[in-house]
Formats: structure tokens, sequence, C-alpha cells
């Protein structure tokens, strides 16, 4: 049995102690070995389930430890492209939060550094390795429900009592559409394997910088999209893609498990609903799994810095149609 690839991990936020270090540790083959905090004691709660954790206080020493084999950079969305290369140049393969980056030129630098180094480095958009999208992907591809005309996508939740999180803040690169818009952008992109043509319309409300409530229209090669993201609403999440002899919704198609079951509905002209579901699948941990036959040249990894662009490319598109980032 091949040895594990030992993990380290770049910042001890919320996200990767409940989430992402413990998918780490239960992905066979792989194990959370340390973690690199300038506040040390925010290390503490991954110990709880990853015994003998090694913990940094400086981000370059985790860099330099001879016992990490990869790394996953959950920190805040500015600092995301320069650890990544630094990670890249220091020898190892990059697991990296989205959004990648702010713009979408800023990804360039470390498409270049991956490919100077020879070395892995992708999104974490988890959701391209849940079964359910690739269930959806399929039936689009086997004509299910005929020509595809629009797609619906919604996802939203409330975070306006924690004003000092990062997502509420412009400086850290905060906003809907850098934390949730990617959910809705890039699945519509990844499901169809189409680009969007235009951005028809953007309305977006604002606080101190950031983009709170979006509502973005656009239009593909055959079909619209329009996709509402919020961090000032009731949190709700689905997606629909409606076409011209039947539809397809996802009821939890970005927090499966979380949100609720991962759930596919499948309608046609009969009003016959089909309905197949996906109970107790960690998307997480099919990620780092993913990840680790991609080192191993097992498998190439669904999501590459590429398809990231192209996220980002219409999110840019979005802001620029809605008049621009406040100053």
């Amino acid at each position: 049995m091949a040895d594990p690839i030992r993990w380290g991990v770049l910042g001890a936020s919320d996200f990767a102690r409940r989430l992402m270090g413990p998918a780490i540790h239960a992905a066979r083959g792989h194990v959370l070995a340390a973690v690199a905090s300038r506040t040390p004691a925010k290390a503490d709660g991954f110990a709880a389930f990853a015994p003998g954790l090694r913990v940094h206080d400086d981000y370059d020493a985790l860099l330099a430890d001879e016992g990490i084999d990869a790394v996953y950079i959950p920190l805040p969305h500015t600092l995301h492209v320069e650890w990544a290369i630094r990670a890249l140049e220091a020898g190892k393969p990059v697991l990296v939060e989205k959004p990648v980056a702010m713009h979408a030129d800023d990804i360039a630098p470390l498409i270049a550094a991956r490919d100077r180094t020879g070395l892995t480095c992708v999104e974490a958009y988890m959701i391209v390795h849940h079964p359910q999208w690739h269930r959806l992907r399929t039936l689009l591809d086997d004509g299910a429900i005929g020509r595809l005309r629009h797609v619906d996508g919604v996802f939203t939740y409330d975070n306006s009592a924690d004003p000092g999180n990062i997502r509420n803040r412009a400086d850290t690169g905060g906003g809907a559409l850098p934390d949730i818009g990617v959910y809705s952008i890039g699945s519509t992109r990844w499901a169809t394997g189409r680009e969007p043509v235009e951005i028809t319309h953007a309305d977006i409300d604002w606080e101190d910088g950031c983009d709170v409530l979006t509502r973005v229209s656009a239009r593909f090669d055959g079909f619209t999209a329009h996709w509402v993201n919020s961090m000032r609403l009731l949190p709700e999440q689905f997606v629909l893609f409606h076409g011209e002899t039947g539809l397809i919704r996802l009821t939890a198609p970005f927090n499966a498990g979380k949100f609720g079951e991962a759930r596919l509905e499948l309608r046609d002209r009969s009003g016959i609903t089909r309905i197949e579901t996906w109970p107790d699948v960690n998307q997480y941990v099919l990620q780092v799994e993913a990840f680790g036959a991609a080192l191993h040249g097992e498998a190439p990894f669904p999501w590459t810095l590429e398809d990231a662009r192209g996220t980002q490319t219409a999110i840019d598109m979005a802001y620029a149609a809605a008049g621009g980032r406040p100053a």
C-alpha cells in the first residue's frame, strides 16, 4: 500500500477546521499532518480529529516542512495567488480555495507557475466531484430534456450578523459573487460546457464595498441564464435546467448533505417526475481523493485553473455590466 499523502493547511480557517480538514483526514490515502496559523491557538480544533498534528506559527515554515506532500490554502481570497505560487516554488502541489483570484487576469501568473514547476495546482471546486452533477451533465448530453433553453440558479444565505467576516470585508475579497456566485455561474458552465456570450443584466446591492445581493442574467449560445446570489437573504439554493421537452432540478446543488439531501428531479412532458438521490456522499472527501488520483497520474482532476479563470471572467463581466466595483 502506498504511503499516504501528507497534507499541510495554510491558515486555520473555520471552514478548514469544520469541513476540509476532516475531509482530508477521512480520505483514503491521505492524512492531515500540519497546520500553519499566525494564531496557533486556532489550530487546536484540528488536533481533535488529527492526533499528532504539527502546528507551525509561520506559513513559510509549513512550506519548508519536509513532512508535507501537498498544501491546501483556505486563506482570504486576496492571498490565494501569492501563497499558491509560493507553495509551488517550495515544491508542494496545491489545492487552493475558490475563488482563486479577484480578477481573471490575476490567475495567469499562477498558471505560469504551475506550468513552470510541473506540479499540480487546482481550485477546490468541490461540486464537480459530486455524482449528482455528473448525472445531470450526462442527462443534458443525452438530450433528456431536449434542447436546453434556460437555467435558473439561486444560492443565498445571511451573514449580516457577522460584519467582521472576511466575506463582508472588501479588503479581503468579500462579496456574494466571489463567495457563492462561483457556484451558480461555474456550475452552469461546467454542466453545459458553454461560456456566457454576454451579461445582459446585472443588478447589485452593495454594502461597504461588498456585493451582498446580486441578480445576473446572461446569454449563452443557445440558452439564457439567471442567477441570484446573496449574503443577506434567507438561506436557499437550487438550480433548474429548463429544456423544450423536460426540466431538471437539483434541490441541494452546492451544499449537498448540509442544506439537504442531494436530489435530482427530472420531469418530462407527461408530467411524470423521476427522482434520484445520493445520501451520505461527502463531496469534500471525493475532492481530496480526486486530487490524490491526479498526483499519482491515475485520473485528470475535473476542474482546472483554466476552468476557474473562465468563471472569474464571467464574474468580471457581471461587475462590469453593473457599472464596476465601488472605488
